[in-house]
């Protein structure tokens, strides 16, 4: 019996952890597709690459530069680029994506200018048939640990139960656990609100803060994200789980988090355009706080972590100066939704 294709549209750190998960399985044969030449030549000749150091790949992953060619016969299908260029990078693949196929979106964030989620890009470039088949995954889990076989428990949002249970029996591994919702809304919206309460978590560290602090702005950064999500359509109790509270704690505290990296240089005093300019790899939450930001005023869902880190990062405001206005904030009830 043949083996079943997988495609992962994405050679990230992220991406090419899920393909590892995937590959590593006998009944799955898994390209992943790479936007750079190089990455793709380190994958197939090195088992190697740089968005993951030191890190040995299975041989079985194999690497593309071609869409095309990564997606044919493919019944799986892991949308895992960073969330701005999903739109462009997807629709070039939409021609090659099989009408029977799964596809899973791993992509964190919510698209600048239109403040569509990454299930509302795809629904706008994949023809229906595609979406109904369509899952979003998320949670607490840095790619390296990952691929590292840490035990890591992720959340598959799907469309109907039967495609999230399809799914998870694709990803399920000793060290890779899944869990089902069909909250597709929910799930997306904590995958990228979470990146935005990380930078405000790396704020506080890089000011000289500590527990207490940090503490107050992970629990009324998920009360911020919570009122979103419900505003938007996004169940309540999704928040309090892997793909809100689970994922928020890993971002808001693990050393691997880029976002809390960026956070925790602007409060150390270096500029955005330092930080970024020698980042590797994308921290999704810097584009993101736009879309939120616009978002909470959309909705009319106050925000006031958001509102500073978008003043953080578009200069309106110091990292010092935003926390006391914050602290100094006339006291309130706490309110979750």
């Amino acid at each position: 019996m043949q083996n079943q294709r997988v495609a992962v549209i994405g050679a990230g750190a992220w991406g090419t952890a899920l393909g590892m998960v995937l590959a590593e399985k006998d009944e799955l044969s898994v390209t992943i597709w790479s936007f750079e030449d190089d990455v793709a030549v380190s994958i197939n000749n090195a088992n190697e690459n740089r968005y993951l150091p030191d890190i040995e790949l299975p041989t079985a992953l194999r690497a593309e530069t071609d869409l095309s060619k990564t997606l044919q016969g493919a019944s799986v299908v892991v949308s895992a680029s960073p969330a701005q260029v999903v739109r462009e990078v997807m629709a070039e693949a939409a021609p090659s994506i099989l009408d029977g196929a799964i596809v899973v979106s791993a992509s964190k964030g919510i698209e600048n200018r239109t403040l569509l989620r990454m299930d509302e890009v795809l629904g706008q470039i994949l023809p229906d048939q595609v979406m109904t088949r369509f899952c979003a995954l998320s949670g607490p889990g840095f790619a390296r640990e990952v691929a590292s076989h840490s035990p890591t428990a992720v959340v598959i949002a799907g469309r109907t139960p039967e495609v999230a249970i399809e799914a998870r029996g694709i990803f399920q591994a000793p060290y890779f656990r899944i869990y089902t919702t069909t909250d597709v809304t929910g799930v997306e919206l904590g995958g990228a609100l979470k990146n935005v309460v990380a930078i405000a978590a790396g704020i506080t560290s890089g000011l000289g803060y500590g527990h207490n602090t940090i503490s107050a702005v992970i629990t009324r950064g998920l009360a911020e994200m919570t009122r979103l999500g419900v505003a938007m359509g996004g169940e309540k109790a999704t928040f309090s789980g892997l793909a809100g509270m689970g994922d928020l704690l890993l971002t808001c505290t693990g050393d691997l988090s880029r976002n809390r990296t960026v956070g925790y240089r602007l409060g150390q005093g270096e500029s955005l355009q330092e930080i970024l300019s020698n980042m590797k790899a994308v921290a999704e939450g810097v584009r993101t706080t736009e879309s939120v930001y616009e978002l909470a005023r959309r909705y009319s869902v106050e925000m006031p972590i958001v509102e500073q880190v978008f003043g953080i990062l578009n200069g309106i405001v110091m990292p010092a100066d935003a926390l006391e206005i914050l602290m100094l904030r006339e006291p309130t009830s706490e309110e979750w939704s």
